[in-house]
């Protein structure tokens, strides 16, 4: 199905929560020299206009970015990502909002590069005029887990791994694990980030004891949920699944979930979780 548009939904409180977790561990990986791989699965259109048709007609931004991008004090870990949303908003005004291949690709050094799958087409021409010339990034318009066959695990052996279906087909919970499983086997030194929704808490159970199931060690959850779970319609929270995090990853979360909590909270029963889900 290609119905899905990200563009609905750039800057909301999921965008946050999933890009500060990826500017945090591409940061990380930054501390070494050698250079790394950013393969990004579902990359959408890469930039998006705030004031877009789409944005307008959702303004889910209005409770997320908005809510925080100009704040005095923040937590330390959130910084970097807030400097990346900075770098796209010269003036006070908040216009644009970069999805997470333009959020990589302003923190790669020169000795970094990045793919990108995407297949919807009106959303990979605008990722081909934003990366067109770019010698570092590479765009193909192939289905996300057949980029994950073909193009990984490459010359590298460090590199990000983001995963953002949009689960319109209920079985893709089941079988991004199955994917990310079968990646690792042949990329077992990658760091691997998957995001996904919180709309229905046993679906969510469902997908944790599947990562258990695969014997991958070293997995973290990090959640954010802005409202209690709720048997109604819409989403309520929002989460990531990483493997192979970077060590400082977990206290960082500790120092910025509850601060992301108590300001992008839509009620009393704003909550977050952070737990391993398998040790090393």
């Amino acid at each position: 199905m290609l119905s899905y548009r990200h563009s609905f939904h750039a800057g909301n409180f999921a965008d946050v929560l999933k890009h500060a977790v990826e500017v945090l561990i591409l940061e990380a990986l930054k501390q070494k020299e050698s250079p790394f791989i950013y393969h990004d699965t579902h990359s959408a259109a890469g930039r998006y206009s705030l004031s877009s048709a789409h944005a307008e007609k959702t303004a889910e931004y209005v409770d997320g970015i908005a809510r925080i991008w100009q704040q005095g004090e923040v937590p330390a870990p959130l910084i970097p990502y807030l400097n990346v949303i900075k770098q796209l908003n010269s003036t006070s005004t908040l216009k644009h909002y970069p999805g997470s291949p333009l959020v990589a690709r302003l923190l790669l050094r020169e000795q970094d590069r990045m793919q990108m799958t995407e297949l919807h087409p009106a959303d990979v021409k605008l990722l081909e005029q934003e990366f067109a010339g770019d010698r570092q990034a590479r765009v193909y318009k192939q289905d996300a887990y057949e980029g994950l066959k073909a193009l990984l695990p490459g010359r590298n052996k460090r590199g990000l791994v983001l995963l953002d279906p949009s689960y319109e087909i209920k079985t893709e919970y089941r079988q991004v694990v199955q994917e990310i499983a079968q990646t690792y086997r042949r990329f077992a030194t990658g760091t691997y980030a998957l995001w996904y929704p919180v709309i229905e808490r046993r679906t969510i159970d469902r997908l944790m004891r599947d990562f258990v199931g695969t014997g991958i060690k070293k997995i973290l959850v990090i959640e954010l949920c802005v409202k209690g779970d709720s048997a109604e319609r819409g989403m309520t929270g929002t989460g990531m699944v990483v493997i192979n995090p970077p060590w400082k990853l977990y206290s960082q979360m500790e120092e910025l979930l509850p601060w992301l909590t108590k300001e992008l909270g839509q009620d009393n029963h704003a909550n977050f979780r952070l737990e391993w889900l398998v040790p090393e």
